[in-house]
């Protein structure tokens, strides 16, 4: 995420940005500008072929859900959310909206890659999740157990005197981490709640006095639509302060030699993953509380290792040097932001081939994720590397 700075300037808060910048450095990729890949859109096809199938056997009737943390607190079919909604039963629309605003911000902040280890039980069951599901679930429970609200009697909420109390054992509590169960860049969750609750806490003005994430939407609540656009860059300007900088450079936006633009941003190429996420996320509780979300195609594929790997794995994507998949990368390294770059850009163009195939020539990019191209993702990942995905990259905890 990118807080609004003048240095950087505000033209990155923008989906058009991401776009912008990513075809800018995809272009170069394709006139040979690049050590790292090359592009063979011939693959596209096939990789389309791969998509829908996936996508019919997980939706057979084509009924595609958005992609969002929504469906992770179904994990296992079983409809956690329903038993939210009975609990919110006795809340107006407004305020259920605020319930699931709440639940949605502080799940997603939590939603960073769980490593392949980790695993959730979920209390009362045999069940046990591992990855976004179990994140997700382990999310949700906590929101319904009170763990990210201060008041006792209200403990479906976010607010900020919980988040500043939430410490690494506090957080490895909730998310049953031990040492056999390890959860990557546990530290680096518990800081990022922290810093979410001290921002509620510094903003009366965006925030109000029950300093609740919620609470940034609450001037657009009665407003018959949103656009996807919107919803983003109220969470990017709202939310922009809990990251940490990089010269100079808060969240998920990285250099790029090939990045272009000008002034202050010239080189610089946003991303916005998990606050794209969240946006996504939000859709539902909009539309539950009847206001549509208008220009929902606005937002750009999810630049992170599924719908990467997804391109890697069938071909579309290839590796110059293939000594690159045994290396650790960090984010910032040009072969990284490179990748998602090309990830944002091709996914779009992919999604329009997956619409052909699928005969629906206006299903929304985000029910394509979730059909989708994530998924298709995800099973590659399973087959060749247990889960792993085709270039490992260090986790903070804060970025994939």
């Amino acid at each position: 995420m990118l807080a609004v700075a003048p240095s950087v300037g505000a033209e990155l808060l923008s989906p058009a940005a991401i776009r912008e910048r990513c075809a800018n450095i995809t272009r170069a990729v394709e006139a040979g500008d690049s050590v790292h890949f090359r592009v063979d859109r011939s693959r596209l096809a096939s990789c389309a072929r791969l998509v829908a199938d996936v996508t019919r056997r997980r939706y057979r009737d084509l009924a595609i859900p958005y992609h969002s943390r929504w469906r992770h607190f179904d994990a296992g079919g079983r409809s956690r959310v329903s038993e939210l909604n009975r609990q919110l039963a006795c809340y107006g629309t407004h305020d259920r909206l605020r319930a699931q605003i709440d639940l949605c911000v502080v799940s997603v902040l939590l939603d960073a890659g769980a490593g392949a280890a980790w695993r959730y039980r979920e209390p009362g069951t045999i069940d046990d999740y591992g990855r976004s599901e179990g994140l997700g679930v382990a999310s949700f429970c906590a929101f319904l157990g009170g763990a990210f609200s201060a008041s006792p009697g209200e403990p479906l909420r976010v607010d900020a005197a919980a988040l500043t109390g939430i410490d690494t054992a506090t957080l490895a509590q909730w998310f049953q981490v031990t040492p056999r169960n390890a959860l990557v860049a546990l530290d680096g969750r518990a800081a990022l709640l922290r810093r979410l609750g001290d921002m509620l806490e510094r903003r009366p003005d965006r925030f109000g006095l029950v300093a609740r994430p919620s609470a940034l939407f609450d001037r657009m609540l009665n407003a018959p639509t949103i656009s996807a656009p919107a919803i983003l860059r109220a969470l990017l300007e709202g939310f922009g302060g809990i990251w940490h900088a990089r010269d100079e450079l808060p969240g998920d936006v990285w250099p790029h030699r090939n990045a272009q633009g000008s002034g202050a941003s010239e080189g610089l190429v946003p991303f916005h993953k998990l606050s794209q996420w969240l946006a996504y996320s939000l859709f539902e509780p909009f539309e539950w509380a009847g206001i549509a979300v208008t220009d929902r195609d606005a937002l750009t594929a999810l630049a992170e290792y599924r719908n990467g790997g997804l391109l890697l794995d069938s071909g579309v994507l290839q590796l110059a040097n293939e000594a690159d998949r045994d290396a650790q990368w960090a984010p910032g390294d040009e072969i990284i932001v490179e990748w998602r770059a090309l990830t944002v850009t091709l996914i779009d163009e992919l999604a329009q081939h997956v619409r052909a195939e699928l005969d629906r020539p206006q299903l929304p990019l985000a029910c394509i994720l979730e059909g989708g191209t994530w998924a298709a993702g995800r099973e590659l990942a399973a087959r060749r590397r247990n889960g792993e995905p085709p270039l490992r990259v260090r986790s903070d905890g804060t970025l994939f």
